[in-house]
Parts: C-alpha cells; structure tokens; sequence
C-alpha cells in the first residue's frame, strides 16, 4: 500500500515539472556574417634578397704529405726537427746502404778497366789491328757498366728520405736503429705557407657556387671571422648525403691550425627583386599555400608558391604582384569576399 502511495505521489509531481518547464529559445534565423574588427596589412614589395647557407667545414693545409722510405733497411741516421721548419731537399733519414756503395766502387774500377779496352782497341782498329765486332763489343762493355752503375746509384737514393717541398715536420714515429719498409710511416708534412677550407654544401644550391666567390668563416675558440676563396668544387654529388664538396683558398691564416673545426657562412642566389611578405600572412593548406589579398575593400584568396624563408619574412615568388596588399592578422577569421577594414598597414 505504502509502494503504491509514493509511486502516485511521484506521477503528480512529474506532470508539475512539465508543465512548469518553458521551451528553449530558438536560435535567430538569418544572422549577420562575421565581422573583424581589427587586421593588419602589408604591401607586398620588391627588396633585394641574399640567400645564406650555413655549412661545416674544416681548415686543410696547402700540401700535406705522410712520408715513407722507399727501401727497407736499418736506419743510421735520423733528422726530423718535430714541429720545426726544414727546406725542399734536406735530408730527413738515411738507411744502411754499404752493401750499394761497395757495389758501386765495384762497377767504378770495372768501368775504368773497361774504357782502357775501348781505348785501345779504337786505336787498333784504325791500323786494321782488331774487327769492328771486337771494339763493338768493348764499346757495348762500357755503355752496360755505366747503365749498372746509374742502376746502384738510384738504389743508393731509395735509401734517403728527402724533405719534398719546404714545410714543418710532425711528430715522427720511429727511433735511429729500427728496421724499416716502404710500409712504415716515418713523419708527415706540411706546407707551412696557406691553408684551404673544405666544406659541403646541399645539391640544390650546387649549380649556385661560382668559382671566386667569397666566402666568411670561424673556428671554435676564436670571435674573428676569416675569409677565403672558392678555388674548384669536386665536380660530382656525393651518393650518400647529397652533398657537394668545394673547396677554398684561405686569405689570412693567422692563427689557423689544419684540422680544425669551421662554421662556414657564404651568400648565395642574390635576387635584387625578390617579392618578400611576413611568415603568418601565408596560410598552409593540405596542397598549397595561400595568401589573403583585398581587392574593392573584400578578402581574396590566393594560391601562391614560396621560395627562401628569413627572419620572419617569405619570398613569393608566383601569385602575387608588388603592391598588393595581403592580411597578416586575422586570417583565421575572414572569409572569402568578406568586408575587410584594415586598422594598420606596413
């Protein structure tokens, strides 16, 4: 009976709350489109545009060469000045060679024996004393012993490691007595006069590089920046990070060592009449870019194509013209064909 009271009781109070409840009101129909209080504009104009390109590089010396004898032997005589500078020609190390020179001084008596004979037999065949073939064949003695002899005396050279241009010597790695071959590393070079910079820049911007052109870079350590010159690039793109190599003649290497680290900075693609707008006047779309331009006072939309980005400024380089005005504030809002009123324009 109590169930029964309390289920009634709940029916009645269920009509009074629908009869009490009012109908929402209906949204207005044919609303006012959107204004924008405020946007901005820029006038799109032609300024001159320097495209720059960073790269890492590093400082090579002019010539650069690691030294090795080219006879294998005991060496009996050592002079590498560590870090110092020796002259084109100078004697570096020498390797035993008195086995040669006996060998030599052998060839020297026989040669000496061997133009008597040709001396004598010449005479001879001038009073019809000897055949012709007998002085040939003395003739033919003397001409092999000095061929022997030069054969010696270059293999007496192959024993002296000799300076190949003026530079400074590195750090050398061997002792006097150690046993040597063509194989082992005696020291390295360096010219010590000019250094290059290497450096690798993307392919696209490889048909930009000129031969001459300038190029500024810096060194880790040091605030001064250096200049050089670009001297020949590697003609070829490398497979694996499409790169091209170049290389460039250092103007100033004051206080430059070879192998160090360089932040290279040079300018590539001047345009005198690049058509430059602010970053956010342009609008991403899912396969273009578009940009918004008023024409009679309302908003068009404008597909455009960009080229070089820089401190907040895109080159346009098709869709637009100098002088056109688009919106750089507010663009989330317009509409096309919508009433635009600008409240401030760069």
């Amino acid at each position: 009976m109590k169930q029964l009271v309390a289920f009634v009781l709940f029916l009645i109070m269920l009509q009074a709350c629908e009869k009490g409840a009012k109908p929402a009101a209906s949204p207005p129909s044919g609303g006012a489109s959107l204004t924008v209080a405020a946007v901005e504009g820029y006038i799109a104009k032609a300024t001159q545009l320097a495209e720059s390109v960073t790269a890492a590089g590093a400082i090579v010396p002019a010539e650069e060469t690691e030294l090795h004898p080219e006879a294998s032997g005991r060496v009996v005589r050592l002079n590498l000045p560590e870090g110092r500078t020796v002259q084109k020609g100078d004697l570096l190390l020498k390797i035993f060679d008195e086995d040669l020179q006996a060998q030599y001084r052998k060839l020297e008596t026989q040669l000496k024996q061997a133009e008597i004979t040709e001396q004598r037999l010449g005479e001879l065949l001038k009073v019809k004393g000897v055949s012709q073939q007998e002085y040939d064949l003395a003739v033919l003695s003397v001409q092999t012993l000095k061929t022997d002899m030069e054969l010696v005396r270059i293999n007496i050279a192959k024993t002296e490691l000799r300076a190949p241009y003026t530079g400074i010597i590195g750090l050398r790695r061997l002792s006097p007595g150690a046993y040597v071959t063509p194989a082992t590393v005696v020291t390295t070079i360096r010219a010590n006069a000019g250094l290059k910079l290497d450096f690798s820049i993307p392919e696209k911007y490889s048909q930009l590089i000129r031969v001459g052109q300038n190029v500024e870079f810096k060194v880790e350590g040091s605030a001064s920046t250096h200049n050089a010159t670009v001297v020949a690039t590697e003609q070829t793109i490398s497979s694996d990070a499409r790169n091209l190599l170049v290389r460039a003649l250092v103007r100033d290497s004051h206080g430059l060592l070879p192998g160090a680290f360089a932040e290279v900075s040079l300018t590539l693609n001047n345009k005198p009449q690049a058509l430059m707008i602010p970053n956010q006047a342009v609008i991403p779309q899912a396969r273009d870019k578009k940009v918004i331009v008023t024409k009679g006072g309302k908003a068009q939309f404008i597909t455009v194509k960009t080229g070089v980005r820089q401190s907040g400024m895109i080159e346009i380089t098709d869709g637009i013209q100098p002088g056109d005005t688009v919106c750089t504030t507010g663009v989330l809002f317009l509409r096309p064909d919508s009433p635009v009123k600008f409240s401030k324009v760069e």
